[in-house]
């Protein structure tokens, strides 16, 4: 039955590896250029264009990138990413953090569409000097995957590098975990090969694996149970996760700093994480229980591995 399961998976990754192969690639010149969709609504595809605004004028160039992505292309092969029944009500740039608030009416678009005009906005508004980062919001309310969690911060890598025809590719990935030994006073590791969409951010992966537990009888769940991901994102080296209130229901028999450490540790595995912050609900008010601050930043520590 294994080796059944693991042709079907060979033979999957062989049609996903050609049917990506088959399909048209964007090509694009030098300079700007406005992304769109194209009329099946399976892909993105961008124009050249040439901004009236001058490249240093930042929050100019953003008004002009929205204004593209809100019009008709004039071509009937281009489908605008942000559809006319929606609006972008206003937008913040916070250092590098560019923010869009969008109507309500953006969360009736279809999922798929959605994913897509998301990737083709931000793969247009990153190429303005000045912006690294996105977020969506719809209305005053973060914008939710199909999960119901916040989808978070965004760069060009949150989405596949050929996006549409790749967009729900698998992969596979080899992650390093730190579990709660049995007595749970110290951590031990556990290396999962999984396989996984391309959508899935890696930090995202190890907090969905580290919440599903370990493989081995030797270790356990350093996460209280029933506590649930909200968030997961990364900016600038320091990776910020939001847990929800089931991470205060304690579990005594593990000590404090390994449930704080097998998270640490876990996501510090990745090459783009050097530190942590924990929030539960986004707040990072409190202490968890009764050493480690909310609002202090992690990094990785060794000392609690279990000898």
């Amino acid at each position: 039955m294994k080796i059944i399961r693991m042709l079907s998976l060979f033979l999957l990754l062989f049609l996903l590896a050609c049917s990506a192969g088959c399909g048209q690639n964007v090509e694009e010149d030098e300079g700007y250029h406005i992304y769109y969709l194209n009329k099946e609504i399976t892909k993105i595809i961008s124009k050249s264009y040439e901004p009236a605004a001058k490249e240093e004028d930042t929050g100019a160039m953003i008004q002009e990138f929205i204004q593209k992505l809100t019009s008709d292309s004039g071509d009937v092969d281009f489908f605008k990413p942000i559809p006319s029944y929606v609006q972008v009500l206003d937008f913040t740039l916070e250092e590098t953090l560019l923010t869009l608030y969008f109507s309500s009416e953006y969360s009736s678009i279809d999922s798929i569409e959605e994913a897509l005009a998301r990737a083709a906005i931000v793969r247009t508004m990153m190429q303005i000097d000045g912006v690294e980062y996105l977020s969506f919001y719809v209305g005053d309310s973060p914008l939710l995957d199909k999960s119901g969690n916040p989808v978070g911060v965004m760069t060009n890598d949150s989405f596949v590098e050929n996006p549409g025809e790749q967009i729900n590719s698998i992969q596979t990935a080899v992650l390093t975990l730190y579990f709660a030994n049995q007595k749970g006073n110290g951590l031990v590791t556990e290396t999962q090969e999984i396989h996984y969409s391309s959508n899935i951010s890696m930090e995202k992966l190890v907090m969905e694996h580290l919440l599903e537990g370990p493989e081995s009888e030797d270790a356990q769940t350093a996460i209280p149970a029933g506590t649930k991901l909200i968030n997961v994102s990364v900016l600038e080296g320091v990776c910020y996760v939001s847990l929800d209130a089931g991470f205060l229901n304690q579990n005594y028999n593990i000590e404090e700093s390994i449930v704080i450490y097998s998270i640490v540790n876990s996501l510090s595995e990745l090459s783009t994480i050097n530190k942590v912050q924990i929030s539960v609900n986004g707040d990072t008010n409190g202490v968890y229980r009764d050493s480690f601050r909310f609002d202090e930043l992690y990094e990785r520590n060794l000392d609690y591995m279990a000898e």
